[in-house]
């Protein structure tokens, strides 16, 4: 007789992460730490200087404590460790450095990511730290403090020569993009560029299973995939099997920033800003994002609330 399992979510997760894991890193996977213990995980030494540009009257959730949320889900920015339950990755990283900067244990909540806006006006987390793009919308209600550039990258095979910066590069080549995404509509744009110069235009690829587009990728069948930078930057460190051709901005045409995001007014980005800059400066923050391959993204310096991507 049959019957159905129903599994925890983070359990589901769990094996999510590790499932694409799999596929996307290859024997790779296994030099990469996903124990809870996470020994390579940069600490930090509190920032006085950040602790008093917190009000007086600042709120937190529990006493001595930050409660971040993240919509835990797949590496390098935020999944499961080996036991199911402990949320790792680069996410995790600066939660890490941003509650060790203000003298305060961290409390990692996951969250689904339609939920979070909510929980945070709601007062269930502090901060929400969760790849988070700055908007002009999302401003009204939250407030920022950059971390990480959002950038969509393209990636070739090892020892490819193409390098990829703007539209006239991607003439003529073929490039595996996902359907629907925000990465194919910028593709497209790129390529009607092309076409009204008088280019080749490109081919865009899709495929429903990564494995196969791997496949597709090193055998040459395709020259390059676009997506988000961070989902073949772990690779390309760990691996070597594919290299970086080229970056932009998630918002093309416009700049993008990734921030730690709490609520509107609640005292907490200032200092928060103050001890991203901090870490920056003493190599915490160079270290997170090299662990997980995500050194492309680097700030050089951390922003309270810049300008967002414009409202739609």
């Amino acid at each position: 007789m049959s019957r159905n399992t129903h599994l925890p979510r983070r359990t589901v997760l769990a094996a999510l992460s590790l499932t694409l894991l799999a596929p996307l890193f290859g024997h790779a996977a296994s030099s990469i730490d996903l124990s809870p213990q996470q020994k390579g995980q940069p600490s930090a030494r509190p920032v006085p200087e950040a602790i008093k540009l917190l009000p007086k009257d600042v709120r937190f959730v529990k006493d001595k404590t930050l409660v971040v949320a993240i919509a835990g889900g797949i590496l390098p920015l935020g999944g499961f460790a080996n036991d199911s339950k402990t949320i790792i990755g680069a996410d995790p990283d600066i939660s890490r450095l941003v509650a060790d900067g203000l003298g305060r244990k961290l409390e990692l909540v996951n969250v689904a990511w339609a939920d979070w806006p909510l929980g945070l006006q709601s007062g269930k987390y502090d901060a929400v730290i969760s790849n988070v793009t700055v908007t002009e919308a999302r401003k009204e209600k939250f407030d920022f403090s950059t971390y990480r550039k959002d950038l969509l990258g393209f990636y070739t095979k090892a020892g490819s020569k193409l390098k990829i910066n703007e539209p006239k590069d991607t003439a003529g080549l073929k490039v595996i993009v996902g359907a629907g995404t925000n990465q194919e509509q910028i593709l497209l744009e790129w390529n009607k560029k092309n076409e009204a110069a008088g280019l080749k235009p490109l081919q865009a690829l899709y495929f429903d299973d990564e494995a196969v587009a791997r496949v597709a990728l090193q055998s040459g069948r395709a020259d390059a995939w676009l997506g988000p930078n961070a989902i073949y930057a772990l690779e390309a460190a760990r691996t070597g099997k594919v290299k970086l051709a080229g970056t932009f901005s998630g918002g093309w045409p416009l700049t993008a920033d990734i921030a730690v995001t709490t609520r509107k007014d609640s005292g907490l980005a200032a200092a928060i800003t103050k001890i991203i800059n901090t870490q920056i400066a003493n190599g915490n923050y160079a270290r997170v994002l090299s662990r997980w391959g995500l050194s492309a993204e680097a700030v050089s310096e951390s922003r309270t609330n810049p300008p967002g991507l414009p409202k739609s």
